[in-house]
């Protein structure tokens, strides 16, 4: 594995196998109530350009449980933000820590960053992609499916870094995914164009979102309208009216079929809170599971360089 975490695209089917084994290990560790501390004295660096509850609670609170530090870093407080150069902070940093987390809107600081940090960069969240949080939720699948090999996952709403994210897990990883995306808010094309070839017959675009969720495993939905969009949230709102799952849509999926979202949500908007609360639903397993996957991450980075 890498030393750097900033795509799926940039893992191999075994290391995304030997991230889920570890963090299930760390998790039924903690449900036995074990301390468990492999990283004492580590420190990571938490650098947040966006406002967050999950990405910062599961980093902070992980690093915690493995015996580390996470320090929060906000890019206004930092020279970062009046200024120095990503480069220069990126040598500071690696100076100081054993490991950068960074959640941001460009993709290209996040990758420049890692070209000039000297200790592992994982990606939070980009505008463009979001890769602890599809790990996270294909981990949660694993567990309750009993793996991921053939499942349908069906991916209904805005073509943005989650759906990005997805496609990139479709060409490591041996599912089929089936996106709906209204005209104009698909995936990202260099993203979905790469998907396509290196998975052909395994990523699929549609209008129709029942089209998509048809014969599904797995209904996969996020807001409709992402931080930095405010502006656009009405327009929004009246495009993908037709791309909420409710439980008209979520019955054309498989009977044993689980919801997820990737949080927060806008109830009755993308999603009805029939379903969110509903026997479907797995969306607070998979935020729980966040936890225990970035420990497996941050781990593996941080102890041993990915090796």
């Amino acid at each position: 594995m890498k030393k750097d975490l900033l795509s799926i695209y940039d893992l191999e089917s075994r290391d995304i196998d030997r991230i889920f084994a570890h963090a299930a290990r760390l998790k039924e560790r903690l449900e036995k109530g074990e301390i468990y501390r492999p990283l004492p004295g580590k420190t990571l660096g938490m650098i947040f350009d966006k406002p967050s509850t999950r990405t910062r609670l599961s980093f902070e609170v992980g690093m915690y449980q493995l015996g580390g530090l996470a320090l929060f870093l906000s890019s206004r407080d930092m020279q970062l933000g009046r200024g120095e150069t990503v480069a220069d902070t990126a040598r500071i940093m690696s100076r100081y820590l054993d490991g950068i987390m960074i959640r941001t809107y460009d993709q290209r600081m996040v990758e420049e960053f890692a070209r000039h940090a000297t200790v592992p960069v994982i990606n939070g969240l980009t505008d463009l992609l979001h890769p602890c949080q599809i790990l996270s939720d294909i981990f949660t699948i694993t567990e309750i499916k009993g793996g991921y090999e053939g499942l349908k996952i069906a991916y209904i709403g805005d073509g943005n870094n989650i759906a990005n994210s997805w496609i990139n897990a479709a060409v490591r990883l041996p599912i089929y995914l089936s996106l709906a995306c209204p005209d104009g808010y698909e995936p990202d094309k260099s993203i979905l164009e790469r998907g396509r070839k290196e998975a052909p017959g395994r990523v699929v675009i549609h209008r129709d979102p029942f089209a998509a969720a048809a014969d599904a495993d797995v209904i996969y939905t996020d807001v409709w309208t992402s931080m930095g969009q405010e502006e656009e949230r009405e327009a929004r709102t009246a495009v993908f009216k037709p791309y909420q799952v409710n439980q008209g849509l979520l019955s054309h999926a498989r009977k044993n079929a689980i919801v997820m979202h990737c949080l927060p949500a806008h109830r009755g908007e993308e999603i009805t809170s029939e379903v969110i609360d509903g026997e479907h639903s797995v969306i607070f397993d998979q935020a729980e599971n966040r936890l225990h996957v970035q420990k497996a991450i941050l781990e593996i980075l941080l102890k041993d360089g990915g090796d």
